[in-house]
C-alpha cells in the first residue's frame, strides 16, 4: 500500500471522487443537490490517494476550516476494497498532514445514510458535535471533530 499526497488536479483522485459522487447520489436521494454544492474539488490542495499496487483504491482530502482546524472532505474507498483498513489509513494520512501543517483539530460532516462512514470516524476517535455551518439544522447530517 502506498499513500500519495496530491492536489485535486490528480486524475486518480478525480476518478475516485466520481465514484463517490455516484454513490452519494443514490444514498442522498432528493438531498443530493444540497450536499453536492459543498463538495466541489477544484480548489483542494491537500488530497491523498491510496494505492494497492498500481490501483487507486481510496482517497480523501482536507481544506482549511478555521485558523486551527481543517475539514475532512471526499473520503472514499472502492467497495471491493473495503474492510482492509484502507479508509482508516487514508484518514490517518490526512490527519498527519494537517498536524504537520500546524492544525490542531479536524472536523467533518457525513450523512446518516452512510453508516460505514460514521463507524469509521467513531473508530478513529472522532466525537459527534452539533452540526456546524451549512449543516446546522440539517436532519440528515452528522458532524464530528477530533483533536490532533
Amino acid at each position: 500500500m502506498i499513500i500519495k499526497r496530491v492536489d485535486s488536479a490528480d486524475i486518480d483522485f478525480q476518478d475516485l471522487v466520481k465514484l463517490l459522487d455516484a454513490d452519494l447520489a443514490v444514498r442522498d436521494g432528493d438531498d443530493h443537490d444540497f450536499y453536492h454544492q459543498f463538495n466541489k474539488i477544484d480548489m483542494l490542495k491537500n488530497c491523498v490517494v491510496t494505492y494497492l499496487g498500481d490501483e487507486a483504491v481510496a482517497c480523501g482530502a482536507f481544506k482549511p476550516f478555521s485558523e486551527d482546524s481543517v475539514e475532512i472532505k471526499r473520503m472514499y474507498t472502492n467497495p471491493d476494497k473495503r474492510k482492509l483498513g484502507l479508509a482508516s489509513k487514508t484518514l490517518n494520512a490526512l490527519e498527519i498532514w494537517a498536524e504537520e501543517s500546524g492544525y490542531k483539530k479536524c472536523v467533518l460532516e457525513t450523512g446518516i445514510m452512510q453508516p460505514e462512514a460514521i463507524a469509521l470516524y467513531e473508530k478513529n476517535g472522532y466525537k459527534q458535535i452539533p452540526n456546524y455551518g451549512e449543516y446546522a439544522g440539517v436532519e440528515n447530517s452528522v458532524c464530528f471533530e477530533k483533536i490532533l
